[in-house]
């Protein structure tokens, strides 16, 4: 435990796999499946359905998350009761760095499946690529207990995401760097598409398949049981001993997604709220992207060296007041691009900060043993709920016809994950859980 070699190893598939969040998810490939579908002569039509071109990405992305919230939770608990949790972690990797290469092909006029192929071959591989990146999280997220003692944990955390922001960050610049330079336009977005499976692929190969140790013990079977019929009773005992053995941690666990949610929403509707209510311009609006990627990295820096004084559970108390007065200064007082780059900024330094100290926190209050089991229910939970903040800003909108007024129900996810973190004994987690707190800042 604590081996620098293998926490470095560790860290930087962070930096590996958020290059695929980054470049695909959140910049290029939903604008680029937009314009690919409505270039099409004819609508894509499914089941007799024809489809919107707006919503073929969304809908591809939620039914990767709703398959993820059936599946990850298995998957931990297999991984659980065998030696593979790293295979796990790694064949989910490829898998989904091989997907996103395979984008390079999605163009308009794709030879034998023509433009609406294209663009149903993006979806599918889409979908295969983002439940393969949140299967791979759980098994990454679960090493964490097993390379980093209790003490250090919070700064290994924050080091994961520093890394990942930073690494993110840079893979965008290159292929912003692309987009500007080349004619071929489409050529830019899908050598930048593939781009990002590359910088998987080979980050993983280099890193974490060559430092990360296998050293948890297989747990057995019981007669007569199989990996899924056992799978299926532990998600259920899981669930039951959340509710009657660790209390705490499921208190945690409710004050992050609910707090998260709001995290998450700022996220996406960041860009959409600056282009319509301050008319910013697309180029501005990737190089505030950039800017909090890389602010990023330090902020999850620093606020894992703030835990070391003040515990994870106060730091991330203190980065929920600030994402609550982001919030109220967007409503009130946002109207020049300039205080956009000033908020921009506090959001970079509270984005990795919530949610690298989120994970470590949440790693002190599960037993040994169980990691991966626990943290498939964390991913799956986080991105099972990810839709309640956008569904309610989408209301608010729908209600008042102004983002700027929507930004207001954002407010009550910060205060109501403040309050709910606020009453969680992290202490009496820990114990409960068999942990010891012994040389941890609660």
């Amino acid at each position: 435990m604590n081996d620098k070699r293998e926490i470095r190893g560790w860290a930087m598939y962070d930096w590996a796999n958020s290059a695929f969040s980054t470049t695909v998810v959140t910049a290029l490939l939903g604008p680029y499946v937009l314009a690919l579908a409505e270039s099409s002569t004819s609508r894509l039509t499914i089941f007799g359905t024809q489809l919107e071109p707006a919503a073929i990405f969304p809908f591809a992305a939620s039914l990767s998350v709703g398959l993820q919230v059936i599946f990850l939770p298995l998957l931990g608990t297999i991984a659980d009761y065998t030696h593979l949790k790293k295979r796990m972690l790694l064949t989910f990797a490829y898998i989904g760095a091989f997907a996103t290469i395979l984008l390079i092909f999605v163009q308009v006029d794709s030879p034998i499946i023509g433009t609406n192929g294209a663009v149903l071959l993006s979806g599918l591989l889409l979908i295969v690529a983002n439940l393969c990146f949140g299967a791979a999280v759980v098994f990454y997220n679960a090493f964490l207990p097993e390379i980093a003692s209790p003490d250090r944990r919070d700064a290994v955390s924050s080091q994961g995401f520093a890394l990942g922001y930073l690494g993110g960050g840079l893979l965008l610049l290159v292929n912003l760097g692309m987009l500007t330079l080349m004619e071929d336009t489409a050529l830019a977005v899908r050598l930048s598409l593939a781009s990002a499976g590359v910088w998987w692929l080979v980050f993983t190969y280099l890193y974490p398949q060559r430092r990360l140790k296998q050293r948890q013990p297989a747990r057995e079977l019981p007669p007569g049981a199989n990996l899924f019929t056992q799978g299926l009773k532990e998600i259920l005992s899981t669930v039951k001993d959340l509710f009657h053995h660790y209390p705490q941690t499921l208190l945690f666990l409710a004050a992050y997604l609910i707090y998260n949610d709001g995290v998450q929403t700022v996220i996406i509707v960041s860009t959409a709220f600056a282009a319509d209510e301050l008319e910013v311009a697309t180029d501005l609006l990737l190089i505030l992207v950039l800017m909090i990627q890389f602010v990023a990295f330090f902020g999850a820096l620093g606020f894992g060296r703030l835990a070391r004084y003040i515990g994870a559970k106060r730091a991330i108390l203190i980065s929920l007041v600030i994402w609550s007065g982001i919030v109220i200064f967007a409503y009130a007082a946002l109207h020049e691009v300039w205080q956009l780059f000033v908020v921009g900024f506090f959001v970079a330094i509270v984005l990795g900060g919530s949610q690298a100290l989120s994970r470590s926190l949440f790693s002190q209050m599960i037993p040994r043993d169980h990691e991966s089991e626990y943290f498939g229910f964390y991913e799956v939970s986080e991105r099972g709920t990810s839709w309640l903040g956008p569904l309610a800003f989408a209301f608010a909108v729908q209600v008042t016809g102004s983002q700027r007024a929507a930004i207001v129900t954002l407010i009550v996810f910060f205060l109501v994950g403040l309050a709910l973190l606020s009453l969680v004994n992290v202490q009496k987690a820990m114990l409960d859980a068999g942990n010891d707190p012994s040389g941890v800042v609660l």
